[in-house]
């Protein structure tokens, strides 16, 4: 039988809520397993061992006084550290910021408690969440577990790696430019990239954010199973009044006409063969269980991620750049000048022009998955990068922002998307992107269901 720690989290929630397994031994068998793999990658970077412990014996206190259980109740989770956790530092990944402590949840934070996650620890980010890279001044470098040479992605690659390894069976990740489906991707594990709007989000630590990331960063779940993003999602997704952008939508849409469509897309000429082959592998999957794959490419997919360089690094050089410049590590400062490099200056017409644009494009895709409800597509046009290529020069930084075009493209759109594994390419993990409508996540995760059953991949691991 497999060990405690190596059940997903659907399996614990079901044996706590039953009473075949306490959440204390849960909580402890993933501290274990914590303690002697984390060592090796350098993934959850603040343990909370006693107070895991301690919500651990109050859940099941309240198993056995029969009080009303939520889906996630006894669950081990992680949670990164540059989203706000009462009683912890909202560090970032930023020397400066070791010390400023949050004194309420974020929603999303909140949200998994309320459904009875237990935290274990929160993981390693980049300085400022600014790469797909994670290593920083303050806590250290991330490694991949099931590729030590190459990123473990970011920014959410503590979370993606802490998962791949069985250090909990679902983890909390943001993603503004790929920073969840990338570290699922590089890590060989599940991320799901809600809509816009269907996760509440508010970090009081920090000053309202300019208009790319508050229209453009989502929370969302990582996890081994797509069994369990359904959980982590359904959790946090929870209606909370600080986010104005929140959506109270359906989980659940209506169904589309069958044989539902898919259009696959392998993206540019350039993209690498390993990559391009997991894509119409994916297809061929999706055929076999009955859905009309047909290769076509979708509208404007390239120039939706000229479009989020264009307003992200126009708006950064006014906010987020002046503070990585002051307060950012030696490699936060060299990536993000050479991302800024080939970006043209607006002025505020420009800007304007471009924010308008995107309703432009977004209408372009909405008509488009009216005819084929999902998009099957890479995550990224290479195999997880060498670890640290975004320091190497320009030209680097020019080869990652060509490769990352499908994962730029959607937080543009606004789009749910879906990172799941379908094997390995040189040596690495490769996977594909699932894209469905806005609020159709569950179109999304379907797909991924069979992809993920036919891939046989068996996970955790062991850290290479």
């Amino acid at each position: 039988m497999a060990e405690i720690w190596q059940w997903s989290g659907r399996a614990l929630a079901e044996a706590i809520r039953t009473g075949s397994v306490s959440a204390r031994e849960a909580v402890a068998a993933v501290l274990a397993r914590l303690d002697a793999v984390n060592p090796k990658i350098n993934a959850v970077v603040e343990v909370c061992r006693a107070e895991a412990l301690a919500a651990a014996d109050a859940a099941d206190a309240a198993r056995r006084r029969g009080d009303h259980l939520g889906p996630l109740h006894g669950v081990p989770v992680t949670i990164k550290v540059n989203t706000d956790q009462e009683g912890c530092a909202t560090t970032n990944g930023v020397v400066a910021f070791k010390d400023m402590i949050a004194r309420a949840d974020n929603p999303s934070v909140a949200n998994l408690r309320k459904a009875g996650a237990i935290i274990i620890g929160r993981t390693n980010t980049p300085c400022f969440s600014w790469r797909w890279f994670t290593d920083n001044a303050l806590h250290g470098a991330t490694r991949n577990p099931a590729a030590p040479d190459r990123t473990p992605g970011g920014s959410s690659g503590g979370a993606a790696a802490a998962v791949a390894v069985g250090i909990g069976p679902l983890a909390h990740g943001t993603d503004f430019g790929g920073s969840i489906r990338y570290p699922a991707y590089a890590c060989g594990v599940v991320g799901l990239r809600p809509t816009f709007g269907r996760v509440p989000w508010h970090n009081a630590t920090g000053e309202e954010r300019p208009p790319a990331p508050q229209l453009m960063s989502v929370h969302g779940p990582i996890a081994r199973r797509i069994a369990d993003l359904r959980l982590g999602l359904a959790a946090m997704a929870a209606p909370d009044p600080r986010d104005p952008w929140y959506v109270p939508a359906p989980l659940e849409g209506p169904p589309p006409p069958r044989p539902i469509r898919v259009a696959l897309t392998t993206g540019r000429k350039e993209v690498h063969p390993g990559v391009a082959a997991a894509v119409r592998q994916a297809g061929a999957w999706l055929a076999d269980a009955g859905y009309a794959v047909e290769e076509t490419d979708p509208p404007s997919l390239a120039a939706a991620a000229e479009l989020w360089s264009l307003i992200v690094q126009n708006e950064g050089r006014r906010t987020m750049l002046p503070l990585i410049e002051k307060l950012g590590d030696t490699a936060v400062k060299r990536a993000a000048a050479n991302m800024a490099l080939d970006t043209p200056p607006l002025d505020l017409p420009g800007y304007m022009a471009a924010i308008s644009r995107r309703s432009t494009l977004l209408r372009e895709w909405l008509l488009f998955l009216e005819r084929y409800p999902i998009v099957l597509m890479p995550v990224s046009y290479e195999p997880p990068f060498p670890d640290g290529l975004d320091q190497e020069s320009p030209e680097a930084m020019r080869r990652i922002l060509a490769a990352q075009e499908p994962q730029l493209a959607i937080p543009i759109l606004g789009l749910p998307a879906l990172a799941v594994p379908t094997g390995t390419a040189d040596g690495a993990p490769v996977g594909v992107q699932v894209v469905a409508s806005r609020y159709r996540e569950d179109l999304c995760l379907a797909a991924g269901e069979v992809i993920e059953a036919r891939s046989g991949l068996v996970l955790p691991i062991d850290p290479r």
